[in-house]
C-alpha cells in the first residue's frame, strides 16, 4: 500500500502518468546485452554446445588453413572463404548464434560476406593458373600501374 501511496502522491490527480523519455540516460548504470548474445543452445548445455556457431566457423577456418600448410593454396583459402560465407548465414538464419555476434544482424552479416567473398574471389583469381579469369582485369591493372 505505500508504494501505491507514492506513486500516487507524486501525479496530479487527474492527469495521465508521464511519457518515458526516448532518450538515452545521462549516465548509464548497466550495458545492454548485444543483439545475438544469447546462447546457441540451452544454459545447462556445456560451453562449447553453447558456441557451436562460433565453433563451427573457427574449425572450418582452421582446417582451411591446415589445408593451406599442406600445400594446398587454392582449395585452403576457398575454405577460409566459405567458412565466413557459413558465418554469415548462419548469423542470418539463426535467432541466437552465441558468440558469433559481435555487432548487430546486418553488420556481421555484411561483415562476414564480404571478407568471405572478397578471399573466395581472390583465391580463384591468384596465379599461376587461376580458376578464375576477368577479361578487364589485366587492363585495369596495366591503367592504374603505369
Amino acid at each position: 500500500m505505500p508504494a501505491e501511496a507514492d506513486e500516487s502522491a507524486a501525479e496530479p490527480a487527474g492527469q495521465p502518468p508521464a511519457a518515458k523519455s526516448r532518450r538515452f540516460p545521462l549516465f548509464t548504470r548497466d550495458t545492454a546485452r548485444p543483439e545475438g548474445g544469447g546462447r546457441a543452445a540451452p544454459g545447462d548445455a556445456p560451453a562449447p554446445a553453447r558456441q557451436w556457431p562460433l565453433l563451427a566457423v573457427m574449425g572450418g577456418v582452421a582446417v582451411g588453413l591446415l589445408v593451406v600448410a599442406l600445400d594446398a593454396f587454392r582449395a585452403g583459402t576457398v575454405l577460409v572463404g566459405l567458412s565466413l560465407l557459413a558465418g554469415a548465414l548462419l548469423r542470418w538464419a539463426l535467432p541466437e548464434v552465441g558468440m558469433l555476434a559481435v555487432r548487430s544482424r546486418f553488420t556481421d552479416m555484411l561483415t562476414y560476406g564480404v571478407l568471405g567473398s572478397a578471399i573466395v574471389l581472390l583465391s580463384l583469381m591468384a596465379q599461376p593458373d587461376p580458376w578464375l579469369e576477368i577479361p578487364f582485369l589485366e587492363d585495369v591493372v596495366h591503367f592504374t600501374v603505369r
